[in-house]
Parts: C-alpha cells; structure tokens; sequence
C-alpha cells in the first residue's frame, strides 16, 4: 500500500540533501587538483615585469624629513620606556618614545625591551638596531643616553622600582603629556612609562609626527650583523631571480600553529587537526574559546576572510595572478603548521621558492637563530628590497612594512593585498574554471596597484602611511628634474 503525500507517492518525494554552510569545507585542494593542468597548460606572460603601472595623480613622492639644526634646551628630565611585544610593536613604542620626549624636552633613555613569554627574546636594543646611528641621527631633535645618571639614581637608592611610573591609557593624546606628565618630570628629574606600547594617538601635531618619521624611517636602522646577511640574503635572492632581471616577490606567510588555532578555522586535518588545535588553544588561551555561551562558526570566520591563508591557497592566488612557476620567491615567515604537507603544493607551483633558512648556511643563522626579534627583522629587511611583497594576514609586520616600502618606493607600497572575503568565495566554488579565476585574481592584483600610493588618514599610522607626514609630492616635472640630477 503506498502512502501519498499531496498527489505523489511518498516513495517519488525527491530527496533533499542539505548542503554545508559556505566556508564550513575546505575546499582548496580540491580545486587546485582540478585546475592544475589548466593553470600549468596557461602560457601568459609572466606578470612581475609589468605588475606596478598606477602612479599618483601629477607626479611623484620622496622623503623630506628636516633635522632639527638650533640645537637642544637644557632637558626637562629623563624618561625611560619599556618597549614590549614582538619586533614591530617595540618598534612603535621606540619611535613614539622619540616623538614624546622631543615633544616634552626630555632626555630618552634608551628602550627597554621587556621579556615576553610568547616571543621568548631576550635581546637587548643593540642586538636589533644600531645604538650608535640612532643616538647620532637624533642629536639635533632629541637627546638619547645609554643610561640613567648615577647622581639621579641616587634619589631613588639606585632602585628602578622607586621611580614613578605612569599608568597611561592606549592611544592617548600628546596634550595629556604636556598636562599631565610634564608637572611630574620637571619635578621628579626622572620618570618611568610602562607598559608603553600603543600610549600615543595616531593622530597629533606636525611637530611631534615629524619625529616619528625622523625615529622611523631614518634613526632606527638595524644592527651591522643583522644588514651584513640581510644584504647577503638579497644578493642571492636577486641571483635565484635571473630570469626577472632580479625581480623577486615576498610574502609573509601567518600559517603557525597558534595562528591557525587562534582563528578557529578548519583545514583538511579532521579529528587529529581538532585535537591539536584544542591543545594549542588551551595552551596559548586559557579558557578563552570554550567559555559558556560562545559560539564559533569556522564557516563564517572562513567566508568573512578571517582565516589564514594556506601555502596552497597562496600559490593558487599567485598563479591566478599571473606570476609563473620561474618567478623566485621569498617566504617570511615562523614554522609553519605541518609543514611537510602544507607547503609540498605551494613548492610544486613555485620551485625558485626560498626562505632565510635555505638561503642561508646554519653557521650564518646561528647567531640569529635562538632570537625572535633578529629572526624577523632579516625576513623584514629581505621583504623590503622585494619587488613585490604579498600580506596575508595583517599585523604589525605587513603594516610597518608597507609603510617603508612607501617610503623606499616614490609612496608606493608596491605590495598585493589581497580580498581574503573575494578569495573565499572564489576558493569554495567548486565550478569555477582556470579563466574565471584568474580573471579575477588579475583584478585583485590591479586593485593592489591602484591602492599602492595612499594618503594618511584621520586615526590611521604614520608608520603604515608615511605621505603626506615624511614626505613631500613632486610634480611631473620636478620629478623629471630630480631624476636627471641623479
């Protein structure tokens, strides 16, 4: 006997299969299996030759930073900052530092680079920067001292603890220091800050953002082992690049475990890769993600493009953009989360693939190499002299980054930021052809170009967005001028 539903048999209802929310899949690898005899049959022209083409409106832009040149007043007092966090966020606290004592009158001492748990560093200022270029190049704008004064430290039984440290809140303005802390250094002589990082607004007066160029772009330089095999590394990066006239990418790749287990996403590891991500969740974040109530819906953090990006998507997006499989790349980054598998499909699109590890010989890492802060900055420094440098992920890192490559490069940043929304959306249809994608792709790239050359906005980094603060427009014909002087 056949039950009916409506005027159908229940047995002729079609079944309805649920499909999974966008996001909830990884589908890369899927798609890069079935596009990748298309992508190695396309035989396009290659795109690093011809990937910069936008320029700013009516010309060009160069550094004008001016040193201070009628000398300094007699010092307010001493200042003396702990800078904390990984290579880049010392950086921030190390230039507004500069920036506040000039603007105060005080005498800097120099940073403090305070232990942290997770970055594991113990070096010192002079590890990373060059003391001696530092305190040279500020002479004129802002006094710096190796150290505190024994007769001042007598005042406080040469006792750091019993200096007064000011607890300022994130992001203040500059009138809070001329208000509040000023009183307080003309009649203590020396005062303490910490913590220091991200103390001072973005946003404050010409005077005061000229010394965070000056700190930024031209005092802070890094320490001479630290250039030497920066510049080593170079070398052979443009050698690798030969068939590009010595043209290389960049790409700063945040695939780490804790980076991937902070971002709750779901990749192709199943229960054993949820096993590992809860563990290291538990480890870095003590209850954090498994508090009552809290919901997490990698689907959604997928397709908000939240998610880092895979060695495999980053190959796939490069490709698309029309870079081929000779163009030598560089990759910054920490160890990345298994690697052996992860990296093998971004290997098998880029050979010329390398890495301060394989660039370099063990005994020329090994002074670098228990060391965090100097691990980083020769993949920063090597990033910089890119032609192209690719940000996945954001952070202190690319930002910082970007904004000297404005500085290096007539204000253009000359780096492909990518739509991870755009990219998400693309990487989960599981239609789409080699042509469809990479005319896509082609577009992001060109979106990339349009947006190299940016102006500063209310409540955006000097450090990220150098013009118009640290440097001046040329027009067409100026800029003609300057490049026949040369």
């Amino acid at each position: 006997m056949l039950l009916y539903m409506g005027s159908l048999p229940l047995d002729a209802v079609p079944r309805i299969i649920a499909r999974r929310p966008p996001g909830s899949v990884y589908r890369s690898p899927q798609l890069y299996a079935r596009l990748r005899a298309d992508m190695d049959a396309d035989n396009s022209t290659d795109a690093l030759a011809t990937v910069w083409r936008h320029t700013y409106k009516g010309g060009t832009w160069r550094p004008c930073i001016k040193n201070g040149t009628n000398g300094l007043p007699e010092s307010n007092g001493y200042i003396y900052i702990e800078a904390n966090g990984g290579l880049n966020q010392q950086r921030t606290s190390i230039c507004n530092a500069v920036a506040i004592a000039g603007f105060l009158n005080a005498t800097l001492i120099i940073p403090n680079f305070h232990f942290h748990s997770i970055w594991r560093d113990p070096s010192k200022f002079s590890d990373i920067y060059d003391k001696d270029h530092f305190v040279q190049h500020l002479k004129n704008d802002v006094q710096v001292v190796d150290k505190i004064p024994d007769f001042i430290m007598e005042r406080f039984g040469h006792n750091l603890s019993n200096v007064f440290n000011f607890k300022i809140k994130a992001w203040a303005r500059i009138q809070y220091y001329k208000d509040v802390v000023l009183p307080k250094l003309i009649e203590e002589r020396f005062i303490r800050i910490s913590p220091f990082a991200n103390r001072l607004s973005f946003d404050a007066p010409p005077a005061v953002q000229r010394l965070r160029c000056l700190a930024n772009f031209e005092a802070l330089k890094f320490s001479k082992p630290i250039v030497s095999l920066s510049e080593t590394l170079v070398y052979r990066m443009r050698e690798k690049s030969f068939e590009s006239d010595g043209k290389y990418i960049s790409v700063h790749l945040r695939f780490e475990e804790d980076m991937v287990a902070f971002s709750c996403c779901v990749y192709d590891g199943g229960d054993e890769e949820k096993k590992e991500m809860d563990v290291a969740r538990e480890i870095g974040w003590r209850g954090k993600f498994t508090k009552r109530g809290r919901v997490i819906r990698p689907g959604v953090i997928r397709m908000n493009g939240k998610c880092p990006l895979t060695p495999l998507e980053v190959g796939l997006m490069l490709r698309g953009m029309g870079f081929s499989n000779k163009t030598a790349i560089f990759l910054a980054s920490g160890k990345i989360y298994r690697a052996k598998k992860n990296m093998a499909p971004l290997l098998e699109m880029f050979p010329l693939l390398q890495t301060k590890e394989t660039l370099a010989s063990e005994e020329e890492l090994a002074p670098f190499k228990n060391f965090s802060s100097r691990m980083a900055a020769i993949d920063y420094s090597v990033c910089a002299q890119s032609e192209v440098f690719v940000t996945t992920q954001g952070g202190n890192f690319p930002h910082f980054l970007m904004g000297h490559r404005r500085y290096l490069y007539g204000g253009h940043s000359k780096t492909i930021k990518p739509d991870k929304r755009r990219l998400a959306i693309l990487f989960d249809n599981s239609r789409i052809g080699w042509k469809s994608l990479k005319r896509h792709l082609l577009n992001m790239r060109a979106h990339s170009d349009t947006k190299g050359v940016e102006m500063k906005r209310p409540n955006e980094s000097i450090y990220t967005f150098p013009c118009p603060d640290c440097m001046c427009h040329l027009n067409r014909t100026e800029h003609s001028k300057h490049k026949h002087s040369r």
